[in-house]
């Protein structure tokens, strides 16, 4: 009753200017946070029934403390909402996650004689981004393309800076080798004018612009420029028959589509470059009872928030609450005028239909694929006669070559899917021979010492041996589990002339139980199958990541990191002065004690470690 009385005083003396009010439960944890002009009336509307949004019930049911941080403005409090969301990440606010991370072409102008490059984030607010490109492969072969057409240098700044003759790429006409000044500053920037006119797409333009080019380069008689010219127009111009979707106009649009069901909402947005359709972008689905423009305010905001290229118009499909507070943001971002539309009829109409359709199409397909992972659970609660569910999958494999650098790692699937944060990797500590099996008990028995967020199913990487080892040390901690063993063996076959032996393929694992002799074989359940094998190639190729690390930081060590009061200062200088950690092993006395910055003290303390 006391924190019943503390929350109404702390809602009776709300301010009344803008700002934003953070919701906290019982433990203090803030569960939603929110923007308010008028923060008095706003938190006022959840206690009286005003607010007749969805979500405000159940919030109700939850609050046990509310904070409150007043600012300036309106935009100051979208701001700020914004950030406090992406530090807090808290339970009922929208939050936006890409479905993966997508390439972008990046270019910046600053530079000298700039050049083209693939990245995944965007890391300097002076280039130029152009994208986001939904595979790899488009991304790759876009830039092969602009670099045929736009022979612009590919190799990285430093290697430019230290060349000291063309390379390959000015050999076979990909680059005019401005490293050794082949090609004027003002003829290079042309070009690099033409290759952003054309990710921009504005290539009908640029066409144009290049048969100037071509009519000029041919009175002055350079027929071999003019010759490269033509041969460049052309390839553009097929490019330009290719173009499937061309809407005309010469904005630069984005056009959010959002197709929901049962409170599960899907978005989709397409890039539409100079009336050109270039791109798409999907997000992972949004669970939230929430309606559906207070979602797309809290996505535009987090999403134009990050890296993304504002452009010029953004169409979405209603009205916001925030409409006016946003737009004033996102102007201020690009600083130009940018514009939410609502259309109703027309071209833009029509393009929103279509990125509803890309949102309803990514929706089904994501259904399909949630309705195969659960199907494929419960076959293999059924087919290996599991206690539960196997919704948490924890798998564990063992990587060392002879004993050395051994590791363990531990790989968890959520619902089929893996939960990278909770990964673990182990280096082994108490086994210095080949033995798996004392290693895999190692990592278990570390893994369970405290019996912490059990899985449902453990699964080792290994056959009846392995699987033992798991159930001995479970057996001691007193952990019930259900434990299997997944092996790739040689597969048994009895015919009439014999036995034959027969690798088994990777449909072909066998699934060790425990209290059973023989083991199970799921190819005729294949999603199901595949869910084990994803979890074992996962664990595989973490602990094979792990002990890599480890052996080529091990094998880039030499003696001299070994020697006491050597840190790596005086080891640059050793090795700088003697060439090598063998020269330096080879050394004399004297010839320690000249080294500038050793001194004599240390030299004894070096030649005598050494000798020893």
């Amino acid at each position: 009753m006391s924190e019943n009385n503390s929350l109404k005083e702390k809602v009776s003396l709300a301010p009344r200017s803008p700002g934003v009010y953070l919701m906290k439960d019982s433990a203090q944890k803030i569960i939603y946070i929110g923007k308010a002009g008028n923060l008095k009336s706003r938190i006022r509307s959840y206690f009286t029934g005003k607010d007749t949004r969805p979500m405000a019930p159940f919030l109700m049911t939850r609050i046990n403390d509310i904070e409150f941080i007043t600012t300036a403005t309106e935009k100051e409090a979208l701001i700020l909402e914004n950030n406090l969301i992406k530090r807090h990440r808290p339970r009922y606010n929208v939050i936006l996650r890409d479905d993966k991370t997508y390439y972008h072409l990046s270019l910046d102008p600053a530079e000298k004689f700039p050049r083209l490059q693939l990245v995944r984030r965007r890391q300097n607010n002076a280039a130029l981004y152009f994208g986001p490109y939904p595979s790899g492969l488009a991304a790759k072969e876009t830039l092969r393309f602009v670099q045929q057409m736009f022979p612009l240098r590919s190799c990285r700044n430093r290697e430019f800076q230290l060349r000291s003759r063309p390379c390959l790429e000015h050999q076979i006409g990909r680059c005019y080798a401005p490293c050794k000044g082949l090609i004027a500053e003002d003829s290079y920037r042309k070009l690099v004018e033409n290759a952003v006119s054309f990710l921009q797409g504005r290539r009908r333009a640029l066409i144009t612009d290049i048969k100037a080019q071509m009519e000029e380069a041919a009175q002055n008689l350079n027929y071999e420029e003019a010759a490269r010219l033509r041969d460049r127009i052309s390839a553009l111009e097929h490019t330009l028959e290719k173009q499937n979707v061309d809407w005309g106009g010469t904005k630069d649009q984005d056009v959010l589509g959002v197709y929901g069901d049962e409170n599960v909402y899907q978005l989709c947005i397409l890039f539409v470059r100079a009336g050109k359709l270039l791109g798409s972008k999907s997000f992972a689905p949004v669970k939230m009872k929430m309606d559906l423009a207070e979602i797309i305010s809290s996505c535009l905001t987090q999403y134009y928030d990050g890296d993304a290229q504002i452009p010029s118009e953004i169409i979405i499909p209603c009205h916001l609450p925030d409409e006016t507070v946003i737009t004033e943001w996102l102007t201020d971002k690009k600083e130009k005028k940018v514009l939410l539309t609502i259309p109703y009829r027309g071209t833009k109409n029509a393009l929103l239909d279509m990125a509803v359709a890309n949102a309803r199409s990514l929706w089904e397909t994501g259904q399909k694929k949630e309705e195969q992972k659960s199907a494929a659970l419960h076959i293999l609660q059924e087919r290996l006669s599991l206690e539960k569910l196997p919704q948490r999958i924890e798998c564990y494999d063992i990587s060392n070559i002879s004993g050395k650098h051994a590791v363990g790692s531990m790989v968890v699937f959520q619902d089929g899917e893996p939960d990278k944060a909770s990964y673990r990797r182990f280096r082994i500590k108490t086994v210095s021979e080949a033995d798996d099996y004392a290693m895999m008990c190692e990592v278990l028995a570390r893994r369970f010492a405290h019996g912490e967020n059990l899985p449902d199913l453990v699964v080792v990487d290994g056959g009846k041996g392995q699987l033992n080892i798991a159930l001995s040390v479970l057996k001691d901690l007193k952990i019930k589990v259900d434990v299997i063993g997944l092996a790739k063996e040689e597969r048994t076959i009895f015919s009439s002339k014999g036995i034959i032996k027969m690798k088994a393929g990777k449909s072909e694992d066998r699934v060790y139980l425990p209290r059973r002799k023989d083991p199970i074989y799921l190819k005729a359940w294949p999603h199901a199958l595949t869910v084990l094998q994803r979890v074992r190639d996962e664990a595989h190729r973490f602990a094979l990541s792990y002990h890599h690390q480890l052996k080529q930081k091990s094998d880039l060590r030499s003696i001299l990191d070994e020697i006491p009061d050597v840190g790596v200062a005086r080891r640059k200088i050793l090795l700088k002065h003697f060439g090598s950690a063998e020269q330096v092993k080879d050394a004399t006395l004297e010839e320690l004690k000249k080294v500038p910055g050793i001194g004599k003290e240390l030299a004894e303390k070096i030649y005598s470690y050494l000798r020893s």
